[in-house]
């Protein structure tokens, strides 16, 4: 089949890259001529495991190519994909201008065009409820009834870090649309995709762009309520851990999820809570659970860095502290909404010496800071005479580390730990100063020691 994706940055590139592995004709659009460039060249532009070997491969059989030239892609493909940006506006609605600009650009084509036969027109991207019924509306200004298209919405549901393996083999398929011939288009379009007794939902389009909304903010709510769970954690001296292994050990809850830490970030939960958010408000009926999880994934990333300020009696001026992670989670190089920014954005307001790490989103730290942070080359060249280190992100590589090396560079041996990648006891042990999120601290702790 022929396909046109509208937009290259991630769900674009992930989608296109995906579709042409199951040998469909795939003719990417993007408005950037670096990054068209970039990707004719055969670059990447976004870190995802597994990507580039099959990008490299579908580019080099040609079944995959990259263009600025909107019209061509449009008039040759059966199925475009609209996989664009829906930034959040001050109040936290999402913006649709550059959803409804290229809506508005393909109508003015298929006017020009009106042999080029039916299309169907995919709302890939993560887009209020009524959205499907603007984009119908931006192309039929210019386009009359002989004009055949249908708009579809199709939500994505690609998680960072595994973003290939759940497209090539989808937990379930949203089809949001009352058109038969448009939902057999995309049925068999996904169907080499499909695992045996996974659905193909198939619904009106408003109920699956509420869909993807939903499904997103419950996850917010999960995190949320394990955040502040385990701030009730410390504050009675449990341990939030053993509460976690023992309420996710219940199938009706399940072990995903429930891990306690500095709140949620990167480009989907950020911004999708706070524009249902809105899109409630604006209808009348407020979700008063999801104000909550907003306001406690805004609180957690305070709350974290108020025990560095404690731990130090507010006396951070001149203190070196190390940073492990900067990307919002691990396997990705996205920065966008990341808990770090807070935590960086605080020590530099507090006059310390900062010094990150990441295996993946450097880049990104030096877009927002510039020279304001040192960049290490290394976790442990990190380290090199650091009085605290804080970890961010749970990168496997930061999971096992050389305690005894990482002691012998540190000039104080202090550790925050915002992901609970370390065991209290063991820290304790190893003679660490150690701090988690919602965690019992071991009884006794080590004195003060390493590098003078």
């Amino acid at each position: 089949m022929n396909v046109a994706i509208v937009g290259t940055g991630y769900v674009g590139l992930v989608t296109g890259v995906c579709l042409a592995e199951r040998g469909n004709e795939v003719h990417c659009v993007d408005n950037n001529p670096k990054i068209v460039e970039k990707l004719t060249s055969g670059q990447v532009t976004i870190y995802e495991p597994g990507l580039d070997e099959i990008f490299q491969r579908n580019l080099k059989k040609g079944r995959i190519l990259f263009s600025g030239d909107l019209e061509a892609a449009v008039l040759r493909a059966q199925v475009v994909f609209l996989c664009l940006p829906t930034p959040p506006g001050e109040d936290g609605s999402a913006d649709l201008k550059y959803i409804l600009q290229v809506a508005d650009d393909i109508g003015k084509i298929l006017a020009r065009s009106p042999g080029a036969g039916y299309k169907v027109i995919v709302d890939k991207s993560t887009v209020p409820v009524g959205t499907s019924g603007k984009v119908d509306a931006a192309i039929r200004r210019h386009a009359d009834s002989k004009i055949e298209f249908d708009v579809v919405a199709n939500p994505e549901f690609l998680r960072e870090g595994y973003a290939v393996e759940d497209f090539l083999r989808p937990e379930r398929v949203v089809i949001g649309s009352g058109s038969e011939r448009a939902v057999a288009i995309l049925q068999d379009l996904y169907e080499p995709f499909i695992p045996a007794g996974h659905p193909v939902i198939v619904m009106d389009e408003k109920s699956a762009e509420v869909t993807k909304y939903a499904g997103n903010a419950f996850l917010a709510m999960k995190i949320s309520y394990m955040n502040d769970l385990a701030n009730f954690c410390e504050a009675v001296g449990a341990d939030i851990d053993q509460v976690r292994q023992g309420i996710g050990s219940d199938s009706r809850i399940g072990h995903k999820f429930l891990f306690p830490g500095l709140g949620y970030g990167g480009s989907c939960l950020p911004k999708d809570v706070k524009a249902i958010l809105k899109t409630a408000q604006d209808a009348g009926t407020p979700l008063s659970i999801l104000q909550s999880v907003e306001d406690i994934n805004q609180e957690q990333r305070k709350r974290f860095y108020r025990k560095v300020e404690k731990h130090f009696k507010g006396k951070l001026e001149g203190l070196r502290v190390a940073v492990w992670g900067v990307a919002f989670k691990p396997n990705t190089d996205d920065t966008r909404e990341a808990p770090v920014f807070y935590i960086l954005d605080e020590l530099l307001k507090a006059k310390a010496s900062v010094v990150v790490f990441d295996p993946e989103a450097m880049e990104g730290a030096r877009r927002r800071y510039g020279d304001r942070l040192e960049y290490a080359e290394s976790c442990y060249g990190a380290l090199q005479g650091a009085d605290a280190l804080i970890v961010v992100t749970e990168w496997n590589e930061f999971r096992k580390p050389d305690f005894g090396l990482m002691k012998n560079l540190m000039r104080q041996p202090v550790i925050f730990d915002g992901r609970n990648i370390y065991e209290p006891k063991k820290m304790t042990e190893r003679g660490f100063l150690y701090h988690s999120v919602g965690r019992r601290a071991a009884e006794s702790h080590p004195q003060k020691q390493g590098r003078s």
